[in-house]
Order: structure tokens, then sequence, then C-alpha cells
């Protein structure tokens, strides 16, 4: 695959199509490679009209990485953030939104349809907020606000993130870790079979392995904050996509996104979890190239529209249960959330001591 300079750092990336067409830029979630946009995505979207890029973000892959005179250690960096020490935090999101912009510069792409998933949907809100005259629309997929007073993930996933990370020479754990964090973090209603999932495992392992590079990543996130005032400033068309049994960034997290983006049209599909199936490729394709489509018209689509698995909900009726009906003022007791906030955070460092003592 090719590289560039970008930002002042290497980038991998992969291109599909024509450069004649439409550009759409996905990015990619915490420590997570480009080969996790399944490559039946970007060939649909190939199929419907568009150019497709997709790229290893930095410090994960095959792209720089940030080196530091000492390693993370990932309990100690979490901590940290948690008591609001930024010290682990060597680069923001922003600064990987830069990252993004300087890719599309280098490849002299001055415009592009931005998708981002998870860590990369928070990334591409900052690029369509900073870079607006590069960006032609927006799709946020399984991603947040940034909001404090959302509801967390379950307990299962933080119990998952909070385990060592394999050594690189443990070839069986590390591929035993990417099988459980897929079927932790996987869609109930549109489930991978195991020998799937142990061929993208192993893939991903054999092109790369960095964890520190995730503690990294996973410090640009936690020091990012609220970005609901950033969200209200984008004005390209949007789509906001997220499954109904997310375990990590709760649905909520979606509907918070869409309400603070003007216009921003939600969708919600039922079975889905914070991953990507096959089975859904269709209607994630869908949903960006709605996006697309409400930005620049139509383009080619040979094949029938896909079935779909995902609700349209009011935004302004599907939040009230969760959020605020003015994003400045929760409907919820936020000293009582902040104070289970504490409470939890107090149990997962007690839970840490014993299980990892030394």
């Amino acid at each position: 695959m090719p590289k560039v300079h970008a930002n002042g750092i290497e980038i991998e990336y992969e291109s599909f199509g024509s450069e004649r067409d439409e550009t759409v830029l996905l990015i990619m979630g915490l420590g997570a490679q480009l080969t996790q946009w399944p490559d039946a995505l970007c060939d649909e979207l190939v199929t419907r009209g568009y150019r497709v890029i997709r790229f290893d973000n930095r410090d994960v892959g095959l792209s720089s990485r940030i080196e530091r005179d000492r390693a993370l250690v990932w309990s100690d960096a979490l901590f940290s953030l948690f008591e609001g020490k930024s010290a682990f935090a060597p680069y923001s999101l922003a600064d990987m939104a830069a990252d993004a912009d300087g890719l599309l510069d280098a490849l002299g792409v001055k415009h592009a349809h931005i998708v981002g998933a998870s860590m990369g949907g928070m990334i591409a809100q900052h690029v369509a907020a900073d870079f607006p005259e590069r960006t032609l629309s927006l799709t946020s997929i399984m991603s947040s606000s940034g909001n404090p007073l959302l509801p967390p993930g379950k307990p299962r996933v933080y119990s998952l993130f909070l385990s060592p990370a394999p050594q690189p020479n443990d070839r069986s754990a590390i591929i035993a870790r990417g099988v459980k964090t897929y079927e932790t973090l996987g869609s109930p209603g549109f489930p991978t079979d195991a020998e799937t999932l142990r061929e993208w495992v192993e893939r991903d392992a054999a092109r790369a392995y960095y964890p520190a590079g995730v503690v990294r990543q996973m410090a640009a996130v936690m020091t990012d904050g609220d970005r609901r005032q950033k969200l209200r400033s984008i004005s390209c068309p949007a789509t906001v996509l997220h499954g109904a049994d997310d375990p990590l960034v709760p649905v909520a997290a979606g509907l918070d996104t869409a309400a603070n983006i003007e216009g921003a049209e939600m969708r919600i599909v039922e079975g889905m979890g914070h991953d990507m199936p096959l089975a859904l490729v269709p209607a994630i394709a869908d949903a960006i190239v709605s996006a697309a489509v409400r930005a620049t018209g139509p383009r080619r689509d040979v094949r029938p529209a896909p079935e779909r698995p995902f609700t349209e909900p009011a935004v302004s009726e599907a939040l009230p249960e969760m959020l605020a009906q003015d994003a400045e003022a929760p409907v919820f007791d936020a000293p009582a959330k902040q104070t289970r906030l504490r409470r939890w955070w107090a149990k997962a460092r007690a839970w840490w001591a014993v299980r990892f003592k030394k």
C-alpha cells in the first residue's frame, strides 16, 4: 500500500475506485487499522459511484508511531486521565483530524465526504467543524458528542479494556484477545462466525501490533472533552448511524450527536453492536450515501436499494429519557450522575488493584 507525508507524519493509505469520482474518506476507531473497514463496504461505495480512501491513523497500523521517552502504562495513563491530568496525551483528536486533512491535501483531494467510526467518528466531527471547506458531508458511526453526562458502556467492556495487552511475542494471546474483543463488542443481531473473526484478527496481528499506540489514542479521546458546541457549528449534511445494542458507546451518544448537528439524520439499527458485520455493509453504505446525496446529488447506483434494517427516530422524541431536551440543561440529575461515576471509578481501581497487583 502507498504512504504519504502529511501533517508531519507518514500515513499509510489505500484507495479504491476512480480518482474522477467524489471521494469518501473513511476514518477508523481506537487502535483499529484501515483493514477494519470491510473491503465489501469499500467495493459497495465504489459501485455507487464514489472513490474510497481508508488509512491508518497515527500510532496504529503502518502509519507513524508517536514514540515517547518512556513507555506508557495503560493503568497509569487511565487513572491519571480520570483524575484530570493530561500529561499522558501527546496529541489530540484535533491533531488526528489535521492528519486526515493533510492526507487529502497530499493526495490532491479538495473536497470529500468524511466518514468516521467510534473514535474515528469523533475525528470526523473535528474535520467537519475545523475544515468545513474540505467537508462535503459527514457520517458519524457508533460515536459520541463527548457529553460527559452520557451513560457509560457495559462493565464487561471496561473489564476487557482494563486488562493488560498481550506481549508482542505471544501470538496466541494476541489472537485470543482480538477474538474476545470482537465477541464482546459484536452485534447480537448480526453475529460474525468464529472462523471469520479469527481470520480478521490474524490478518491484523500479522500486519501490525502496537498496543502502546492504543494508550496514546485513548488519551486523546479522554482529553477531548465535550464537542457539542463544535457540533453546532457543522453546516454540511450529516447522518448519524448507531447500533441499538452497542455495548461500548450506548445509542444515547448517537442521539446526542444528532441532536447537536443541525439537520442531521439519525439512523438506529436494531441488533447492531460496536462493530461492522458484513451483513450490515449495505446499510452502512446506505447511511454514507444518504449524507453524500444530500450534499452533492445522486451518483450512479446500479444495485437495488438495500432493505432498511434501521429506524429513523425523531431525535427530539427519542432524547428525553437519556439526554437533555436542551443540550445545556440535562434532564437527569447531574450531581447524582457524577456521584455514580465516582463510585464506579473507585470500584474499577479496586478491581484493578486486586486482579493485577504486583
